[in-house]
């Protein structure tokens, strides 16, 4: 499962300065992980912020940002 998550984050030179992002989405890890700081929901997040993104993503983030630390 883990790996299956991780595969979301993508990282492209071209694409956000090589930063991480989703699915080559042009939304960066940073972004979500700050969203969830500031105290939204992964709901709220998908529905009002981000409607491309999937719960899958949210996830996916997480598991990145734990990874890295």
């Amino acid at each position: 499962m883990n790996a299956e998550l991780l595969n979301r984050i993508t990282f492209n030179f071209y694409q956000c300065g090589g930063k991480p992002c989703i699915r080559n989405m042009r939304i960066r890890v940073k972004d979500i992980l700050e969203l969830l700081a500031n105290g939204l929901t992964a709901d709220q997040i998908i529905d009002g912020e981000f409607p491309s993104l999937e719960i899958n993503d949210i996830k996916a983030c997480l598991l990145y940002a734990s990874l890295k630390l």
